[in-house]
């Protein structure tokens, strides 16, 4: 069984399984229990991104516990 991709708990951001920091902001909160899943492409464009107050293109949870 493949390993469940981790969820940074301070910018959200979704990381390697194997990750033990967020390639994002470098936080070592990382978790495995999130929902729901976003790609922003083009953060200075997207409504999502805003909200989100992410600046940076990627893979982002949308909750995250």
């Amino acid at each position: 069984m493949a390993k469940k991709r981790l969820a940074c708990r301070e910018c959200h951001r979704v990381n390697d399984p194997d990750a033990t920091t967020c390639e994002s902001c470098g936080s070592s909160s990382l978790t495995e229990d999130w929902a729901g899943y976003v790609v922003i492409t083009h953060p200075e464009q997207s409504e999502v991104a805003i909200e989100m107050n992410v600046a940076e293109a990627g893979s982002y949870a949308l909750k995250v516990r």
